[in-house]
């Protein structure tokens, strides 16, 4: 066996063990309380750490809906959710909206309406704006804010919602910021790798927040990122 043949064989030997390394949860820097953990995804957020991040949408406080009852001049108008998940709706008073779909709110308000009120009523809810699913995007990108999330929203496309990254923005590093269970996770991507096709481009959830380039919160995992960078997987961490 050369010795060239043993050194390349010693080099994927420790590739190797570094990726199993880095397979299982490890504490990352100094403290105790901030771990890598299994996995290259963010977990999904569960219905008590937002009601409105599932999809379909779901509608929560403070949103805007236009309700139609089809044929009722009356019973057609623009409603909005109260701080408590509520609306008011003429003939049926209060109705909790909160948690439901606007499939959901029109069959519900439908149900109180037939028979009593409308024979046939055929009742449509449809999303005016939203307030309660947002996802905040600040960083290196031409218009830092909050932005509503519809439908199945992608880091890329959060991204593309605030008008793309700055002329300088540094795309090695875009953190996203995510509570589930009481629990706060921090996912680290590289854009350069998602837009190669390295890996998936993650989806992002309402109450998330993205923060792209250079920043505090990035400077915080330089040591990390420094003996794993994020060419061909994320790294997901936990804050305990």
């Amino acid at each position: 066996m050369s010795l060239l043949f043993l050194f390349r064989r010693i080099a994927v030997l420790m590739g190797v063990a570094a990726l199993a390394a880095c397979a299982g949860d490890k504490t990352v820097g100094s403290s105790p309380n901030v771990t890598s953990v299994v996995g290259d995804a963010l977990p999904m957020p569960k219905s008590s750490d937002l009601v409105a991040a599932s999809r379909p949408y779901l509608v929560g406080p403070f949103d805007k809906l236009r309700i139609e009852v089809f044929g009722v001049e009356d019973l057609q108008r623009d409603v909005q959710i109260d701080a408590s998940g509520q609306l008011s709706f003429p003939l049926i008073g209060t109705v909790e909206a909160a948690g439901l779909t606007p499939n959901q709110l029109a069959a519900l308000v439908d149900s109180r309406l037939r028979g009593r009120f409308v024979r046939d009523p055929q009742v449509t809810v449809n999303l005016v704006e939203t307030i309660s699913q947002t996802v905040t995007v600040d960083g290196q990108v031409n218009e830092p804010g909050i932005y509503p999330v519809v439908g199945r929203f992608t880091l890329m496309r959060a991204i593309a919602t605030a008008s793309g990254t700055s002329e300088y923005a540094k795309l090695d590093d875009v953190i996203i910021f995510r509570d589930v269970d009481g629990r706060t996770y921090a996912g680290l991507y590289n854009l350069g790798a998602i837009r190669r096709g390295n890996y998936e481009d993650p989806e992002v959830f309402a109450n998330d927040i993205v923060i792209v380039g250079d920043s505090p919160q990035r400077r915080m995992f330089e040591d990390v990122l420094a003996a794993s960078p994020l060419l061909t997987t994320p790294l997901i961490i936990l804050f305990r």
